[in-house]
């Protein structure tokens, strides 16, 4: 697969494991010490760099510094919405929208070369 196409559906799945030990613990671990929290959290982030390890050493072979962080920015807010909405119940926003169009200005700035 081209390194174009792996290294971002890797930052997906790295994504999905660090919105979820940044902020899995609030819903699920609500209840328990935080210090269970924290340790449930290091598991899973553990995952998280099975993948995002991978993903940029195979990205940096394409894109620049500033790209592969601004893709994994955009990355990250594509994840976390649906997370948000779906998953914690944060109610929709425009703020989302907003924050996206951000993104986008921001990959398109990096790209635009």
């Amino acid at each position: 697969m081209k390194p174009f196409i792996l290294s971002p559906l890797l930052l997906v799945a790295s994504n999905i494991f660090m919105t979820f030990a940044w902020y899995g613990h609030l819903r699920n671990l609500s209840t328990k010490p935080w210090l269970i929290a924290a340790v449930a959290s290091w598991l899973v982030a553990g995952l998280e760099y099975l993948f995002m390890i991978p993903a940029n050493r195979i990205g940096i072979t394409v894109m620049s510094l500033p790209q592969l962080k601004i893709m994994q920015e955009a990355i990250t807010l594509t994840v976390f919405i649906p997370f948000a909405i779906f998953y914690m119940g944060t109610p929709l926003k425009m703020d989302f929208v907003y924050a996206g169009i951000c993104i986008l200005g921001a990959i398109y700035f990096i790209f635009r070369n």
